[in-house]
């Protein structure tokens, strides 16, 4: 019998990728002295056809095994959109929400909707103005209004499912071991009560993290009634171990949750000065995956950014997350080649270089 020999790279490879299994896809035992076996991360990319986004979100699930696949196991779920401000041209679209609710209703699950804004006038923006806040009564006065403006009340009510404020309500302490900022985040209750968190971000570039997709996402899981509206306080902490006062604090986030899907909303996405300010993209794309990093990789590369590019990315490697690079992903449904873009990049700025822009003052 006659066995394959390795080089020593190869081994040193195999050896890491066993060492950050847990953070990863999937780890198998098979052959011959039980070599493991590395099993690439999965991420679908799909192109949107006649403006049918609720097809293409079945068929980017689909492409991952089914929506009992990658649900499998998972009860409760709760769908997390990027409702940033009450901007539509800014957010995700209600669509996507809908087809992803309605095929886990259909599988038997049980569904919430959660979000936490950053900010909307007349609450904590006034004029030019943002203002940081902990005002629990200002900060639900504002996700109502948020979540109104944007049709996800209307949405809730038509699916039956529960529409979460995650800026106030019973909230809990959560540990997150060789945490980058904070060794204990304080989380709705109902992030812990879950099974499975699904992040459903717009494809957008950002002046603070360059892009923010699935993982950028979770910072609307900072409760604005602890780290204010704006996040004022996670972003100074933050700022103190990296620049951009961003990047550690969403990979801490991402170690404190259930983040295990991903489905990016790229119908129309934004280049330039985002989250807000940038100019829209008609990209036609909706990517998925149950590896967040791995599918916020392929969202990337669609907008024409390399991984070393994004802050997060890196620090996410450093925390252990994997994959490291893109040859590491299996790609299913459409190349980022032929589908993708090159965005006009974002002006980059250190947090504390925009700090009283983006809300130094309090409320």
């Amino acid at each position: 019998m006659k066995h394959k020999k390795i080089t020593r790279r190869e081994f040193l490879d195999r050896s890491l990728k066993v060492v950050a299994g847990a953070a990863a896809g999937s780890l198998i035992l098979t052959g011959p002295g039980c070599i493991p076996v590395w099993e690439r991360p999965v991420v679908s990319v799909v192109k949107i056809k006649n403006d049918n986004i609720g097809a293409a979100v079945e068929e980017a699930i689909d492409l991952l095994g089914g929506i009992g696949e990658v649900t499998k196991g998972k009860e409760r779920i709760m769908l997390k959109p990027n409702l940033v401000a009450p901007v539509p041209e800014a957010t995700t679209k209600p669509d996507v929400i809908k087809a992803l609710a309605q095929m886990m209703k259909k599988a038997g699950k049980d569904v919430l909707i959660g979000e936490g804004s950053a900010a909307s006038p007349p609450f904590n923006v006034q004029g030019e103005e943002v203002f940081r806040t902990k005002n629990k009564e200002l900060l639900d006065k504002m996700q109502q209004f948020v979540f109104y403006s944007l049709g996800y009340w209307e949405l809730a009510k038509t699916l039956d499912v529960p529409l979460i404020n995650l800026h106030s309500g019973d909230m809990v302490d959560v540990e997150v071991p060789n945490a980058f900022v904070f060794d204990k985040i304080t989380l709705h209750r109902s992030l812990t009560e879950i099974d499975l968190l699904c992040s459903v971000p717009m494809m957008k570039t950002h002046t603070l993290a360059q892009v923010t997709l699935g993982m950028k996402n979770l910072i609307g899981l900072y409760p604005g009634t602890v780290y204010y509206s704006v996040r004022g306080l996670m972003h100074d902490q933050a700022s103190e171990v990296e620049p951009s006062g961003t990047a550690v604090a969403v990979v801490d986030m991402v170690r404190a949750n259930k983040l295990g899907l991903v489905v990016v909303d790229a119908s129309t996405a934004m280049e330039g000065d985002g989250p807000t300010e940038g100019t829209l993209v008609k990209m036609d794309l909706i990517i998925a995956g149950t590896n967040p990093l791995a599918t916020d990789m392929v969202a990337a590369n669609c907008m024409g950014f390399k991984p070393r590019e994004i802050p997060t990315f890196t620090w996410a490697n450093k925390a252990g997350l994997e994959p490291r690079h893109l040859d590491d992903i299996e790609l299913r449904g459409e190349r980022p080649r032929d589908v993708g873009k090159r965005f006009v990049k974002p002006n980059i700025y250190a947090w504390k270089d925009i700090r009283d822009a983006w809300g130094a003052k309090e409320i």
